[in-house]
């Protein structure tokens, strides 16, 4: 819970922010939010009641990607891969990195390793599926 904190919420900011547009323009809830928050209402996928965190959050976007997997949303897999592509391949490869050379991290070092590995796989596997 500690390395948790300090790693992602720390005293007024956390070491990581797992955000796409903090990543992809170095702002909180700038235009890569709401493209996603665009593509998302296309896709008929509504946030979460109660859930204070911007879609642009790494977490959301895994778990948008394993409804997908999980067939929990409907989307065919050229829609999953362009998802992919666009909302979670340019940047959360580098939060994963970043995570794995954290100060603070020590669990989540290992969580940044396995989720890099993890998106190079996926990477890797979208553009067979062409």
């Amino acid at each position: 819970e500690r390395e948790y904190f300090d790693l992602f919420v720390g005293l007024g900011r956390g070491e990581v922010l797992p955000y796409a547009s903090y990543y992809l323009t170095g702002f909180l809830n700038e235009r890569p939010l709401s493209r996603l928050r665009a593509d998302l209402a296309a896709l008929g996928i509504e946030r979460v009641a109660n859930n204070s965190e911007p879609e642009d959050h790494a977490a959301i976007l895994c778990e948008i990607m394993a409804g997908f997997a999980g067939g929990r949303f409907e989307a065919s897999s050229d829609v999953q891969r362009a998802f992919f592509e666009k909302h979670v391949a340019p940047w959360m490869g580098r939060l994963f990195a970043d995570i794995e050379r954290a100060e603070s991290a020590t669990f989540y070092r290992a969580v940044g390793a396995f989720g890099r590995a993890f998106i190079e796989i996926e990477t890797e596997a979208f553009t067979f599926a062409n």
